[in-house]
């Protein structure tokens, strides 16, 4: 069974710096689109970025120039970068991996931006 385990998530402050990471066990092949999701307070869930296997990167307009996505295909984990963070920030982080064409979600990782 594959699992995604995130972690790297916490309280930061306005400006500050966080690392989410991703790592897929039970799986012994390379997964395809890696990437994650976000969901604020009372808000729906959005696509904040995405890498394919061969590199290709997506994000949200929101979060470009401040997030970089990135990914070691051989121990199937996936990174965020997330820089200059501000409170719209504020989020329960979710990974997700591509087996083949069904999603595999992680638990969730909540990321806090407050003074």
């Amino acid at each position: 069974q594959v699992q995604l385990v995130e972690s790297g998530g916490g309280l930061v402050q306005p400006g500050g710096s966080l690392r989410l990471s991703c790592a897929a066990s039970g799986i012994r092949f390379s997964i395809n689109t890696m990437g994650w999701y976000r969901q604020g307070p009372g808000k729906e869930r959005e696509l904040v970025a995405s890498i394919t296997r061969g590199g290709t990167t997506n994000y949200a307009d929101s979060v470009k120039g401040r997030f970089t996505i990135s990914r070691d295909n051989a121990k199937n984990t996936v990174y965020m970068q997330m820089n200059s963070l501000g409170p719209e920030d504020t989020a329960v982080y979710y990974c997700y991996g591509n087996v083949g064409s069904i999603p595999v979600w992680g638990q969730g990782t909540q990321v806090t931006v407050s003074s």
